[in-house]
């Protein structure tokens, strides 16, 4: 039997909203049928939010994360133009959302977007998501492959050049892509359904450049999956042609029936990954040869904040550490100002939620850092700091349980007066069990649940450790279940403490320290200095 959301598909396909934006308008939000307005909808990038109700979330598709200083400037004026309501974040998948949207303005909105060649078409629900790509491309003194235009001409295939592809608007669920040019894992090519990954084809003298494949990395509230090798070298005028092989083939066998087994891996797991190869193959109409024995995606991985060089002589990118992702249109103006006065009027952004501004000359390095937003948004953020994600949480997000960007930079803030660190400690939130905020990747994860404290819920999490990003990346495995939130903080100075070479602050003085985190009390509130 199929389930509600293949139900909805079969009756009208999600892109035919296009045509009755206008008619929607015209009767207001509040009269649109409710499968258009809570699904439908997102297959133009259009999100209801049930905590929002009248003030809708904007998703653009953003491939590699690179923008122009005038596409920011669109992005900016059209948060600007909600006034209060206008809040924007950027995506662990190198993306932006916009939130506050007023219905009404849609159709304006969207011909804003077109004109600036900006695009939201299939950004939600069973379609493929933006394509993730090293931030670095064209910029990194050390990469192997640009892949900026082979980004492009996947996004272009996908989407039809913006304007919407109906071959790839029913796939059976959501699908992550991740082509990776570099020498660190910058895309954490492990947890996407496709994923590219650098190598060289070992049997040629003079070593062509190419692509291993893995396969089936995937997120969801009933299992996590790390991403597989398919045993195939690819080089990169096969890439295009090969995601869409791949893509048909999820597409017309992938399972429907329970969502919750409805990704690429389920799949694989019911065939095989013999067959679904073979598969792979027939609908490419020809043989790829076996993988490359070693990729080169070798190096720890990168969050690219600071001053670094660039591959062109005498310039510089500059990394600035957005916390937890969330901007405002003053912010978004000034970026699009600086990338146009220090820069050539191009910004990148990463799966860490932060902004890089590129090709600033050695001239200009000295005013630029200046700068005051630059004491908002640092180059050198502290050590905690700079490894924080996090997901959207129940501010706006109804699927979440617990809100999660404030209360992820205000427990940050506070293990900040309290403790040393040796090393960052890479940490992420999600507000619930879909993992958004990818906590399985980070050293400490959280997944927010309802917990128990006194006979009575409360906003919790479930705790998970260990994740690995970079060169042989892992996932991090749940070691504490229901930790209530007004307790995470004493829990989190046990681990990183026991885990991470933490230690306390000068003056800082702490009269025990529980096995299981319970027990950290400071022995006075005059100790912190």
């Amino acid at each position: 039997m199929a389930n509600k959301i293949e139900m909805i598909k079969t009756a009208k396909d999600g892109l035919a909203v296009r045509e009755e934006l206008e008619e929607f308008v015209r009767r207001g939000w509040e009269h649109i049928d409710r499968e258009d307005l809570e699904h439908r909808l997102k297959w133009v990038g259009i999100f209801f939010r049930k905590s929002t109700p009248g003030k809708f979330m904007l998703r653009l598709r953003v491939p590699q994360g690179i923008l122009t200083a005038a596409q920011m400037q669109v992005l900016a004026q059209i948060l600007a133009d909600c006034e209060a309501d206008g809040v924007g974040d950027i995506t662990t998948r190198q993306n932006i959302q916009l939130r506050g949207i007023d219905f009404a303005n849609i159709p304006h909105i969207f011909q804003a977007l077109e004109q600036v060649g900006l695009t939201s078409v299939q950004s939600g629900m069973d379609n493929v998501r933006n394509i993730t790509s090293s931030p670095l491309a064209g910029l990194d003194p050390d990469e192997l492959y640009d892949t900026r235009s082979l980004v492009q001409e996947v996004q272009d295939m996908i989407t039809n050049g913006g304007k919407g592809n109906p071959e790839f608007t029913n796939l059976p669920r959501k699908f992550n892509i991740a082509i990776n040019g570099c020498r660190d894992n910058s895309t954490h090519a492990e947890i996407n359904d496709l994923a590219f990954i650098p190598a060289y084809e070992q049997s040629n003298p003079n070593l062509t450049f190419g692509f291993n494949i893995l396969v089936g990395g995937f997120f969801s509230s009933k299992r996590v999956a790390t991403a597989i090798p398919l045993d195939a070298w690819v080089t990169p005028a096969q890439v295009v042609e090969v995601c869409r092989a791949i893509l048909r083939v999820f597409r017309d066998h992938g399972l429907r029936e329970n969502r919750q087994q409805s990704r690429l891996m389920w799949l694989i797991d019911a065939w095989g990954m013999a067959k679904f190869r073979a598969e792979v193959m027939a609908q490419l109409g020809y043989d790829l040869p076996p993988a490359a024995p070693q990729d080169e995606m070798r190096w720890p991985k990168q969050d690219h904040l600071g001053l670094h060089p660039q591959k062109q002589s005498g310039l510089y990118y500059a990394g600035l550490h957005i916390p937890v992702g969330r901007i405002s249109a003053e912010d978004m103006f000034e970026f699009a100002r600086l990338a146009n006065q220090y820069g050539q009027g191009e910004l990148r952004l990463t799966v860490e939620q932060n902004l890089i501004i590129p090709h600033i000359t050695d001239a200009k390095i000295p005013s630029f850092l200046q700068e005051s937003i630059l004491q908002k948004f640092p180059l050198q953020p502290t050590l905690l700091m700079r490894g924080l994600v996090s997901c959207t949480g129940n501010q706006f997000c109804n699927l979440a349980i617990i809100e999660t960007k404030n209360r992820a930079v205000d427990l940050v803030s506070e293990l900040e007066t309290l403790l040393q660190l040796k090393q960052p400690i890479r940490i992420h939130w999600s507000g619930c069990p879909n993992s958004c905020g990818q906590p399985q990747v980070g050293d400490i994860g959280f997944i927010g649940c309802k917990a128990k404290k006194n006979g009575k819920p409360v906003d919790g999490v479930d705790i998970y450790l260990g994740g690995k990003v970079g060169h042989e990346a892992t996932l991090g495995n749940c070691v504490r279940k229901g930790v209530p939130c007004e307790d995470l903080k004493w829990t989190l100075v046990d681990l990183m403490i026991r885990h991470f070479e933490a230690i306390p602050r000068p003056g800082v003085i702490f009269e025990s320290a529980g096995t299981n985190g319970e027990k950290y009390p400071l022995s006075s509130p005059t100790s912190v200095v």
